[in-house]
């Protein structure tokens, strides 16, 4: 017998290459949904690992709220022109345009959940019948309802009872016409586990993700950073602050949390003494107890 043995990174890593694979040969157009997140970024080092030297076998699509902070598209347009492959962009500006979705009014106004109808537009003009994405189940309840392939009926929707079986890591990609199936491979990853291996495999990031000063306000209790896409009046008090973004997602709903992680230890130390979870820094998912789930099942990612 070896003496050799996989640490649990290499074991998490196997299995989530395994699953990039079964995607590209189980389906005829997948794409990889692209955020400028850990995760995703996370998702497209190991689609490297899975395919190259040849080229990926499927697009990145990115669905763009028009209200993203600077840094990740930034990052985005750097990456992808470093690594050469296809990026696909879906506007909420356009939805907005062509009247499928109303801009949200009010203080707390945000393109967030708008996203969802661009997603689905942008899935059915590119005939996607499987989207890869970076969720974990470790991040919110709903996420720990997925399967790994998550099968999503002809309107987008997700129907928790119509979850299959994924015994002995078989994953069964059978769709009807119309129906398209979202992939998770780091569903069994936590958020401690990504930072290890952005460490071990010096994987660069937004330089959000690592605290710097920034002008916030306080709204609902949470950090947010000062922005024209928010809707500010005089009771707003700008303030400079070291913060950083524990998740990356439309400026309007993503909080700040105050730190001096200049480091990506330091960042793994401050994780690992939390007792606040990662999508604590997500207005969105505080509309409601079902928030995420209510979202999932109209066809959001």
């Amino acid at each position: 017998m070896s003496k050799y043995r996989l640490d649990y990174l290499d074991e998490l890593e196997a299995e989530a290459i395994y699953i990039l694979r079964e995607v590209a040969g189980q389906f005829e157009k997948p794409a990889l949904l692209f955020s400028g997140g850990k995760d995703s970024i996370t998702l497209v080092h190991l689609a490297m690992k899975a395919f190259r030297p040849g080229k990926f076998p499927f697009p990145l699509v990115h669905i763009d709220t028009g209200h993203n902070f600077e840094e990740t598209i930034t990052y985005r347009d750097e990456m992808v022109a470093r690594i050469g492959e296809k990026l696909i962009i879906g506007h909420v500006q356009d939805s907005i345009n062509e009247g499928k979705v109303i801009e949200q009014k009010g203080k707390n106004a945000s393109r967030n959940a708008l996203q969802t109808v661009t997603l689905l537009d942008t899935i059915a003009k590119h005939k996607f019948d499987a989207c890869i994405g970076g969720a974990r189940r470790d991040e919110e309840k709903a996420r720990a309802k997925e399967r790994i392939f998550s099968v999503r009926d002809e309107f987008g929707q997700w129907d928790p009872k119509r979850q299959r079986p994924e015994l002995w890591n078989i994953y069964n990609g059978k769709i009807h016409k119309g129906e398209n199936v979202r992939v998770f491979p780091i569903s069994n990853w936590t958020e401690l586990d990504v930072w290890n291996y952005i460490r071990r495999e010096n994987i660069p990031l937004p330089t959000i993700y690592f605290a710097h000063q920034r002008d916030c306000i306080t709204r609902n209790g949470q950090l947010m950073a000062a922005s024209p896409f928010l809707n500010m009046d005089a009771d707003d008090k700008i303030e400079s602050k070291n913060v950083r973004f524990r998740t990356v997602g439309d400026m309007t709903c993503t909080a700040a949390v105050e730190s001096y992680a200049f480091e990506i230890d330091d960042i793994i130390h401050e994780i690992a003494s939390s007792k606040i979870s990662e999508r604590g820094a997500r207005m969105d998912d505080k509309v409601s107890e079902a928030a995420m789930e209510d979202r999932k099942k109209g066809g959001y990612f």
